[in-house]
């Protein structure tokens, strides 16, 4: 307070004083201060919550398999069985081959897959085994597994991708999806994009060659061969060769000996392991050779591929295709010079 001497004799008044405002009231610094806070809030909020979101939503995976079904996993597989061995290719080739817990008998490729623990083989499967081994994730061979087993799966509420490629471009798809589930796209997508160029080379060069007509023996006892939707039918028309029984039902079809000789193939070729070269010496091709009328027989086309290259579908049947398309080109080259 001022002081004023008293002898100044002049009324004292008190300093005036500054009227508040209303608590509920602030001044315009308090209220863009405020303001700010609370959008900053929302703001720091809302990113919470979208990172929350895409945290999740990049957790789940999901694939279409080859019935059409999606499977769908909270997160990346990381306990991975197989049961084919066309399927521990494919698992392998796409980046999984350390997260394969169990693989079926005949899994021999990479040579890695050999250490994986079996868990049976396609047609008996040691579920005891695989219930054991806790995998989030059974890649099946749809039509090479036993269904009763595969129901039993099923009923443990263990996820099944079902694999079953019928052209060469679906080995392709089949790697990225797998490459989805098991969160290695990457490496999937590279070993796709690597196989669908080693086929479209070999369609360029051999697809439009002159035809040459094809029995293609699966089994001799029985005399078994395969229809024109089975892969190996695709490889064929491939390299320019023409599938004789590719209108037979089933999938896989038993034939006589008569129809094949009225069929009259150019080339008759089969699968063995470890053939590499034309004209392999093979005692269920030589057979043949007692009908000398065939054209194959008389041209000397029986040829044998190596069982594990054309068989399986998987990015190697890249290589047996590339070993037919020569086959057949051999068989193109001995024709008459008048039916060249």
């Amino acid at each position: 307070m001022l002081h004023v001497p008293a002898e100044a004799n002049y009324p004292i008044h008190p300093p005036p004083t500054r009227r508040r405002a209303p608590a509920s009231h602030m001044t315009r610094p308090s209220r863009f201060a405020s303001f700010f806070a609370s959008r900053f809030v929302s703001l720091i909020c809302a990113t919470l919550f979208a990172c929350a979101f895409a945290s999740t939503a990049q957790a789940t995976v999901s694939a279409t398999d080859d019935t059409g079904a999606t499977v769908t996993l909270a997160a990346p597989a990381q306990r991975v069985i197989s049961l084919a061995p066309h399927v521990t290719e494919l698992i392998y080739a796409a980046g999984g081959g350390a997260k394969l817990v169990g693989a079926v008998s005949y899994s021999d490729y990479p040579p890695a897959a050999k250490q994986v623990p079996r868990v049976g083989d396609n047609k008996a499967l040691d579920l005891e085994r695989i219930v054991a081994l806790k995998p989030d994730l059974i890649v099946v061979w749809r039509h090479g597994n036993a269904q009763s087993q595969l129901e039993r799966l099923r009923e443990l509420h263990i996820a099944l991708f079902f694999s079953e490629p019928h052209q060469l471009d679906d080995v392709a798809l089949t790697l990225t999806r797998l490459g989805t589930l098991l969160g290695t796209s990457d490496t999937a997508d590279a070993a796709a994009t690597a196989y669908r160029e080693d086929i479209a080379r070999l369609r360029a060069r051999y697809a439009s060659r002159p035809p040459v007509s094809v029995f293609y023996q699966v089994w001799d006892q029985p005399l078994m061969t395969l229809n024109g939707t089975h892969m190996i039918s695709d490889v064929i028309t491939l390299c320019g060769g023409r599938n004789v029984f590719a209108k037979l039902e089933p999938l896989v079809p038993t034939v006589s000996t008569e129809a094949v000789l009225a069929a009259n193939p150019e080339a008759i070729v089969t699968a063995s392991a470890g053939a590499t070269k034309p004209d392999a010496p093979l005692a269920k091709l030589d057979a043949w050779r007692a009908w000398p009328s065939v054209t194959a027989v008389a041209r000397n086309n029986l040829f044998a591929i190596d069982g594990d290259l054309i068989d399986r579908p998987a990015p190697r049947i890249a290589q047996g295709a590339a070993q037919l398309c020569e086959d057949l080109e051999v068989a193109r080259s001995r024709r008459p010079a008048n039916a060249q």
